[in-house]
């Protein structure tokens, strides 16, 4: 890797990740995708999969045990959870690594047993994996060879309540996340749940009590209040194809206000290039972010005294998935952070 290009591999190309990967790398000024793997389609060219990104030169896709990791700078891994830890630890180790899985997202080895199934697969490398959420861990993420890029509905909550629970705005122990999701969070293997005709004029509410992603949150805001936290989150899934909304209930201590947890976010997000905070009266929606890297949030007063809601929505697939690896790339090969992640969001 020289200071103007890296060649970039994609691990699992063939899924919604691998996909909006494309979408963005294709118009990165400083990367030239150089490998792309699907086993199920191995031989295939990419539009194949994907008709839209056809007729740009990409290479074709091949299985991982044919992979050429000499021509490779910097891989994206976009397997399911389970099986990223042992691919992974046999990569060559001159090539940095963006998972997009789980596998390395919760640093306690006992916390992903519990939580995942099984004891973890690569434990040594665990260790050494940074957890990616941009905005709280660039020196760290400039000097990783493994990010381990958030979940999309971590992503959404913790850009909001990390700040707060930082500053001892908000009742740590009072946290209530009712979070929003467009069917491609889900995946793109063929799952009865994902069908059309069980997901369109409805709402389902899944996970409850028990999502995944309960933990990754956790992490986040216990690292940021210095004592264990667990917060009450539900996840539902929408009719519609992308966007997170989540309305985040907190209980407002230390005579703080409304206008209080407005500033402090306002404040933390002032210099961020992919974070705004709305004005008094404004409230964002998945439309107004969708293709974009973008997070809108906004805070509104509760009807409950001492109440406030805190409204952040994102795009699942790019802030919540391969935008903010590329974020994530970016970082670690010192590009600017912006670049490659300009789009304006698509509306209507």
């Amino acid at each position: 890797m020289d200071a103007q290009t890296v060649r970039v591999g994609i691990l699992g190309a063939s899924g919604y990740t691998g996909g909006e990967l494309l979408r963005l790398l294709l118009r990165h000024p400083r990367v030239r995708v150089t490998l792309l793997t699907a086993d199920r389609n191995a031989g295939k060219p990419i539009d194949s999969v994907f008709p839209h990104l056809g007729g740009y030169g990409l290479p074709l896709l091949t299985s991982i045990d044919k992979a050429d990791w000499s021509e490779v700078d910097l891989v994206f891994c976009g397997l399911p959870h389970g099986t990223t830890q042992e691919i992974i630890a046999a990569l060559p180790t001159h090539l940095k690594v963006v998972d997009l899985s789980a596998d390395f997202r919760l640093a306690d080895l006992e916390t992903y047993a519990t939580w995942y199934g099984h004891a973890h697969r690569a434990p040594a490398l665990q260790r050494e994996a940074i957890y990616g959420l941009t905005e709280f861990a660039r020196p760290a993420i400039g000097n990783a060879r493994l990010v381990a890029n958030p979940g999309c509905y971590p992503t959404s909550a913790q850009l909001a309540l990390i700040p707060l629970v930082e500053a001892a705005m908000i009742d740590a122990d009072d946290i209530i996340i009712d979070a929003k999701s467009g069917v491609s969070g889900a995946g793109r293997a063929a799952k009865e749940g994902s069908l059309y005709t069980e997901v369109t004029e409805g709402i389902n509410v899944y996970g409850i009590a028990s999502h995944r992603h309960a933990p990754e949150i956790e992490q986040g805001l216990t690292a940021a209040a210095g004592r264990p936290i667990v917060v009450n989150f539900t996840p539902h899934l929408m009719p519609m194809s992308r966007g997170i909304l989540s309305s985040i209930y907190v209980r407002m201590v230390g005579g703080a206000t409304v206008d209080d947890v407005r500033q402090v976010l306002a404040k933390r997000f002032a210099d961020e290039p992919f974070v705004r905070v709305l004005s008094n009266g404004a409230a964002p929606a998945t439309r107004h972010v969708r293709g974009s890297n973008l997070c809108l949030m906004s805070v509104h007063a509760d009807r409950l005294s001492g109440r406030a809601i805190v409204v952040s929505v994102i795009d699942n697939l790019v802030k919540g998935a391969s935008g903010q690896a590329v974020q994530n790339m970016n970082v670690m090969c010192g590009f600017p952070e912006p670049l490659g992640l300009e789009q304006i969001a698509l509306f209507p």
